[in-house]
């Protein structure tokens, strides 16, 4: 399976510029995710869809990762950033997509995610970690989604047929009982539980299931739904079920 890794913006709340080059410990956060994506088995090609608002994050793939399919994007927001770059690829196969700022990424994870998409009949896979982990992480997500009673907060991992990409896809939803993939970077203050998630595991290491697979007891396996049900805003935990919940 190809992947895309979206890497065309900036760390807005962050003021640090474009959040792909945000250096953690010695290297920037998308070559953490490069990293574990070239580690797993399933995936074939990586791809990196960048725009004019992130030249230092094309020039640095350009340099470092000559292997590495550069797509220039700008269509004007992310989905459309995100259609483009499937477009691209001109497959007709399901196609990953991995945002940059997930530093505590793991090739085990990633195969076990396309492991789980292999078994399902849906075209399209999300995945999700219940909003609890994110609370015993100290972190607070920007979305909550409340579906099937549980509350629960995107990755940004997806997976979506590219054949039918200009429309909307009924997805399994996957939710993972794991904190790695709480771990977006967001913040000042994630960037430094970043630090010190590593800093524990050992600098340049992100977990204690490195390189192995994800148990089952960490996996929550829900009923299908679809992901096209619609959303509100909200400021609170009162979301009405099988709508997007929007903190900030």
């Amino acid at each position: 399976m190809d992947v895309i890794v979206m890497a065309g913006g900036l760390a807005q709340r962050m003021g640090l510029g474009e959040k792909a080059c945000i250096m953690l410990y010695d290297k920037p956060l998308i070559s953490y995710v490069i990293e574990a994506l070239s580690g797993s088995g399933k995936i074939d090609g990586i791809h990196a869809a960048v725009t004019k608002a992130t030249p230092k994050t094309k020039q640095f793939l350009l340099d470092n990762y000559p292997e590495i399919d550069v797509i220039d994007t700008d269509k004007g927001n992310y989905v459309q950033d995100m259609v483009h770059a499937v477009r691209s690829l001109n497959t007709k196969e399901p196609v990953m997509i991995v945002m940059c700022d997930l530093p505590l990424l793991e090739p085990a994870i990633i195969d076990d995610i396309i492991s789980v998409y292999e078994q399902h009949e849906e075209p399209a896979l999300s995945t999700y970690v219940p909003i609890a982990v994110c609370k015993r992480s100290g972190l607070r997500p920007d979305t909550v989604f409340h579906k099937n009673g549980k509350l629960i907060v995107p990755t940004g991992i997806n997976i979506l047929d590219a054949e039918d990409i200009d429309h909307e896809q009924p997805d399994y939803n996957y939710i993972l009982e794991d904190g790695r993939l709480a771990m977006n970077v967001n913040t000042p203050e994630d960037l430094e539980l970043c630090r010190q998630i590593m800093k524990e595991k050992g600098k340049g290491t992100s977990g204690e299931n490195s390189g192995s697979p994800v148990p089952a007891e960490r996996r929550t396996d829900p009923k299908r739904f679809q992901a096209s049900s619609g959303f509100v805003f909200r400021s609170g935990y009162d979301c009405p079920e099988n709508k997007a919940l929007f903190l900030f």
